[in-house]
């Protein structure tokens, strides 16, 4: 599917390593002339894409940001035009994929000019995914039409995944792309990467850079987060071991996901509470769960030619004149705004026949799974005096919503939306905190950075660490809402 090859030659690393260890001033660095077009195009880029994602602006009857608009006046007005679209992505996907396994198996003979036109590599995969984006193209049309058992078309397993999920990511990856490969190409990177690298280097090990895949998360879609995360790892700007980071402690779900949780457990009124008590679980995993297994056993090693950010310390006005002429000289390398509008919006296009197949079919597999099975109340009864002794009340209802956030995000505020307040903001902050759950991550992690590789059984690993931290810390956030009489 991508250029295998890991760059991790010894000469290589070591001139990176001794970088790393020289880090540079405002007076070491050769600073971009600040000129009239480049400027200019930056600027543009940058606030075009800012005004999009994060400039907030009433609709119908809530606040909310022109990006989260657009894509739901698309699903909402389309729903039919938007099944077909997504519909032919999964089918193409299927396609594709069985086409360029035929070619590289031998099956099948192809030219390598048509090849090259249908770009076959893109498509290739291993044996397991190649098998769920086949399944994806079968199941999709039942689901569409909504024919078939009711397990499977059910509001609660197919209706889910296919509406709130497949119909979501099928719109939001190519319209978000468009506006985040302007930040990318034309020097927003840079410019936020720049500006980050204080706090996400020392406390997350990551680039600055990462910073934009965080907002894009936190603004728009995980989704969008996991596009610029995919386009700066194919330019060489992040490590394996950045991309396992930055895909499961930054790989947030958006503002707008938040208040609809918030709506869905009857506190909207805490929204505010809620969101910044996700941060604040977010920053502290994120902070402890670098610096173990199995994020610290990630290799250290690039797919490309390393272009790791330049070390640099200084001042905040030497930050942010270091980083505006790393924007500039972005912008001047780059093309023009109408072009990486394309660009992004033919990546977008791309990634999403590539990923929708695998969410589709991993997505239906397990909500069937959490909505037919007793697996989960089984598998939760000791968590249950757990919870009682952090003094979290109806710990029985607690107990199995605290890991069937694994299969589908939203599950467990559904499970509590008639439980005691202090157990339904309880819920509501850990299932938006733990990340990780297979209707959706999941599988578009471990499609998307196959060649990381980004396993099940480390995802699993994650979701149980991740839960493990963020259980008494947000038993420790509810008891003080409590405290204060807010709960």
């Amino acid at each position: 599917m991508f250029d295998k090859a890991a760059w991790s030659h010894g000469d290589q690393e070591t001139r990176y390593a001794e970088e790393e260890q020289k880090p540079k001033t405002i007076a070491d660095v050769d600073l971009t002339e600040i000129r009239s077009g480049p400027i200019s195009k930056f600027v543009l880029a940058f606030v075009i894409g800012f005004v999009f994602f994060l400039v907030p602006v009433p609709w119908d009857g809530q606040v909310t940001v022109p990006f989260d608009i657009v894509v739901s006046w698309i699903t909402d007005s389309f729903p039919t035009i938007a099944g077909v679209y997504a519909l032919a992505l999964i089918v193409a996907g299927g396609l594709l994929t069985t086409l360029a396994e035929f070619r590289k198996r031998g099956v099948l003979s192809l030219s390598d000019d048509l090849a090259g036109r249908l770009t076959l590599s893109y498509w290739e995969t291993s044996a397991p995914f190649w098998l769920f984006r086949v399944a994806g193209a079968v199941l999709a049309p039942f689901l569409f039409l909504g024919i078939g058992p009711e397990w499977m078309v059910a509001g609660s397993t197919g209706g889910l995944v296919w509406g709130t999920l497949i119909l979501s990511v099928a719109v939001i990856i190519p319209i978000g792309a468009i506006f985040i490969n302007l930040f990318v190409e034309l020097g927003g990177l840079e410019f936020v990467g720049t500006m980050a690298r204080p706090i996400m280097r020392p406390l997350f090990h990551i680039p600055g850079r990462a910073a934009l895949d965080s907002v894009a998360s936190w603004v728009g879609s995980y989704s969008v987060g996991f596009y610029v995360t995919r386009n700066v790892f194919d330019r060489g700007e992040y490590s394996k071991q950045d991309v396992f980071i930055i895909c499961t402690c930054f790989a947030t779900v958006s503002i707008g996901f938040v208040g609809v949780v918030a709506t869905t457990v009857d506190l909207l009124e805490l929204f505010p509470i809620i969101f910044l008590a996700y941060l604040v679980c977010i920053a502290i995993t994120g902070a402890i769960l670098v610096r173990i297994p199995p994020l610290s056993n990630v290799p250290d090693e690039y797919i490309t030619e390393p272009n790791p950010e330049t070390p640099f310390r200084g001042s905040p006005g030497d930050y942010f004149r270091f980083g505006l002429s790393e924007a500039v000289k972005k912008a001047e390398e780059g093309g023009s705004i109408v072009g990486a509008s394309v660009r992004g919006f033919v990546d977008g296009l791309k990634l999403a026949v590539l990923i929708l197949g695998t969410i589709l079919s991993i997505g239906l597999a397990a909500v069937v799974l959490a909505e037919y099975t007793p697996v989960f109340d089984i598998i939760s009864q000791p968590l249950v005096p757990v919870i009682e002794l952090l003094g979290i009340p109806d710990a029985e209802v607690v107990a199995p919503a605290t890991i069937i956030g694994i299969t589908e995000m939203f599950i467990p505020a559904l499970l509590v939306a008639e439980a005691d307040a202090m157990a339904r903001f309880f819920i509501a902050v850990l299932s938006i905190s733990q990340l990780i759950f297979f209707s959706a991550t999941g599988p578009m992690m471990m499609d998307m950075f196959s060649d990381v590789p980004i396993r099940f059984r480390d995802l699993v690993l994650l979701f149980v660490l991740r839960t493990i931290i963020l259980v008494p810390v947000i038993a420790a956030i509810t008891h003080l809402l409590a405290a204060f009489g807010m709960l």
